[in-house]
């Protein structure tokens, strides 16, 4: 985790409101759609994707947040990156100091002081 867990809840009160209305047509986020372990409930949340030909990764700078529970748990979830939705299976999180040159460079980088999230596209 790189963010301190007071700036996690300030982002998810104040700045992501903000944003949303925004993420679907800026550039660099994504909205990844998943549903609730236990609930059902379906939810959105704003993410920074990085894709490399099939494979996509999410930087977890604020750890393995309830989003990541969620996909792991239904093992599956699409992301809607501008215009295209991508269905997203195979989900797992690489540990921070991970290694994997199939990773886009950004998301290499990212794994080095974070973990990675990493789905393979469909």
């Amino acid at each position: 985790m790189i963010f301190p867990p007071w700036f996690e809840k300030l982002q998810i009160k104040y700045i992501n409101p903000v944003i949303r209305p925004l993420s679907k047509r800026m550039p660099g986020l994504g909205v990844i759609k998943h549903r609730g372990r236990t609930s059902g409930t379906e939810y959105e949340t704003i993410v920074t994707p990085y894709r490399k030909g099939t494979v996509l990764a999410i930087g977890l700078a604020h750890g393995k947040t309830n989003w990541v529970k969620n996909v792991l748990a239904a093992g599956e979830a699409d992301i809607q990156i501008g215009k295209k939705t991508l269905h997203l299976v195979r989900p797992r999180v690489l540990p921070a100091g991970t290694e994997d040159p199939s990773l886009p460079r950004t998301a290499q980088m990212l794994a080095k002081r974070s973990g990675v999230f990493v789905a393979d596209i469909v």
